[in-house]
C-alpha cells in the first residue's frame, strides 16, 4: 500500500534508514508499497539531507535548459534602460546589431523586460464616426503620403511655450522634420515646407487634421491658404475625422516618442537638440512595421521635383476666373460670387453643364457649382467631390 496519510514522513525515515542495510531493495520497496524510482529517491535525500531531506518539495524545475545567462539578462536590462520607451522588439533588434549571431526569442526579451518591470500596457482607444475631405489613400511607396501636425504644446525649463511642427512619410516613417516655430501663421510655416520641398521633392499626398494652419473649421471644403497652396502645387489632401487621432495613428504614435523623450526633459527651442533625435529616430530606432529596420533604409527622395510656386494654374483651356485677393469673389457674366478668401490669387476653372449650372474647379479639385439663376456659389458636399479635371488623364 502507498504511504499512510498519518505518519508519513515517520514511514519515509524508517524506509530510508532500512534502505541503508537492506540486501533485497526492491522486497523492501514492495512492502512499503511505493516504486523502486520512488525508494532510490527517498533514499539518496536521506544520505544527503538526513531527516529534512524526508519532507515534500516543490517539484518547479530548478533550472531550465533554455535559460538565458546571467550576462544577456543584464545586457537586455541595460539597453531597455539606455531606451525607456522602446518595446522589446525594438529592443532585440538593437541588441542584434550589437551582438550579432543567435539571439534570445521575442518572447525572452519580453518576459526578462517584465520580471524586471520595464513594461508598460497599452491602453487602446474606440474609433468614432465622422468624416471630413478624404479618399482614404493609403501609402504604397516612399512619398506617397505625407503627413503633418504640431505636437502638442509644453512650457521649457525657462517658461518659453514650445510646439513643433512635425512632418513624416507615412511609408517609411521618415520624420522629414521636426522644427519649434514661432507661430502657426502660413507666413511661419509655408518657408517650412518649401525647405522640404527642395530637399525631398513632392509627394503625392498630404495628411493633416482638421485645425488650422492645414484646415479651417469653416471654410471652403476646409481649405486655408496653406492647403490652397499644396493643391496648386498637385498635392492632394488627406484630413482624419474630426476627434479622431487614430486616424493619424502612425504620426500620433510618435509624439508620444517625443513627449517622452523631449518633452518629459522640458526641451525648450533647442533646434540641434531636436535634430539629434530626429537623426536617432530615423538612423538608429528600429521600426515593427519595417521589420525592424529604420526609416532611413527605407526613404528615398520623391522624384517629383520642386520648381517653386507656379504664378497661377493652367486649365487646359478652360474658362478662368481670378478669385480677388481681398474678398475671395469671382466677376463671371456680371455675376459678382464669392468663393473663398483661401483661394485669393488663384485662378479657378469653369465648366458649364447642360442643366445651367457651372462647375468650379480649383487645381484638380472640383469644389462647388455656380447657380446663375440665384447668383449664388454652392460648395460640393465632401463625398461628392472629384479630384482629377475632365480633361486631364488619370
Amino acid at each position: 500500500m502507498p504511504w499512510k496519510e498519518t505518519n508519513k514522513m515517520d514511514q519515509r525515515i524508517e524506509f530510508a534508514m532500512k534502505a541503508l542495510s537492506c540486501s533485497n531493495f526492491r522486497e523492501l520497496c514492495k512492502e512499503y508499497g511505493i516504486s523502486t524510482k520512488t525508494g532510490y529517491k527517498w533514499r539518496e535525500r536521506f544520505v544527503e539531507s538526513g531527516v529534512a531531506g524526508m519532507t515534500e518539495q516543490s517539484r518547479r524545475p530548478r533550472s531550465h535548459a533554455r535559460e538565458l545567462p546571467e550576462d544577456v539578462v543584464c545586457e537586455i536590462v541595460r539597453l531597455k534602460q539606455a531606451h525607456p520607451h522602446w518595446g522589446p522588439r525594438k529592443i532585440r533588434a538593437l541588441y542584434q546589431r550589437k551582438h550579432p549571431g543567435e539571439i534570445p526569442s521575442e518572447s525572452s526579451f519580453k518576459r526578462v523586460l517584465e520580471r524586471a518591470g520595464l513594461t508598460q500596457t497599452r491602453k487602446r482607444r474606440r474609433a468614432k464616426d465622422g468624416g471630413r475631405l478624404a479618399s482614404g489613400r493609403k501609402a504604397e511607396t516612399p512619398n506617397d503620403v505625407w503627413t503633418v501636425d504640431f505636437k502638442g504644446w509644453w512650457l521649457s525649463a525657462t517658461g518659453d511655450r514650445v510646439e513643433p511642427l512635425t512632418v513624416r512619410d507615412e511609408y517609411s516613417r521618415m520624420l522629414l522634420e521636426m522644427r519649434a516655430v514661432d507661430s502657426c501663421s502660413i507666413k511661419t510655416i509655408q518657408p517650412c515646407f518649401e525647405r522640404l520641398f527642395q530637399r525631398h521633392g513632392l509627394p503625392g499626398a498630404i495628411r493633416s487634421d482638421n485645425g488650422p494652419p492645414f484646415a479651417s473649421t469653416y471654410g471652403l471644403l476646409g481649405l486655408t491658404r496653406l492647403s490652397a497652396w499644396w493643391l496648386a502645387l498637385g498635392i492632394d489632401l488627406e484630413r482624419g475625422r474630426p476627434g479622431c487621432p487614430q486616424d493619424n495613428g502612425g504620426h500620433e504614435r510618435m509624439h508620444l516618442d517625443v513627449r517622452r523623450e523631449l518633452q518629459a526633459g522640458k526641451i525648450g527651442r533647442d533646434q540641434e537638440a531636436f535634430d539629434l533625435w530626429r537623426h536617432e529616430y530615423n538612423n538608429e530606432r528600429p521600426h515593427e512595421a519595417l521589420e525592424m529596420a529604420t526609416p532611413a533604409e527605407f526613404y528615398e527622395p520623391s522624384k517629383r521635383q520642386y520648381e517653386g510656386t507656379p504664378d497661377d494654374l493652367d486649365y487646359k483651356g478652360l474658362e478662368t476666373r481670378r478669385v480677388n485677393i481681398q474678398s475671395g469673389h469671382i466677376r463671371h457674366e456680371g455675376m459678382l460670387i464669392r468663393i473663398s478668401c483661401a483661394l485669393a490669387g488663384w485662378s479657378v476653372g469653369l465648366i458649364p453643364l447642360n442643366d445651367g449650372r457651372i462647375e468650379v474647379w480649383f487645381a484638380s479639385l472640383l469644389i462647388g457649382h455656380i447657380e446663375p439663376e440665384t447668383e449664388s456659389f454652392t460648395v460640393i458636399p465632401p463625398d461628392g467631390v472629384k479630384r482629377v479635371l475632365p480633361n486631364q488623364k488619370v
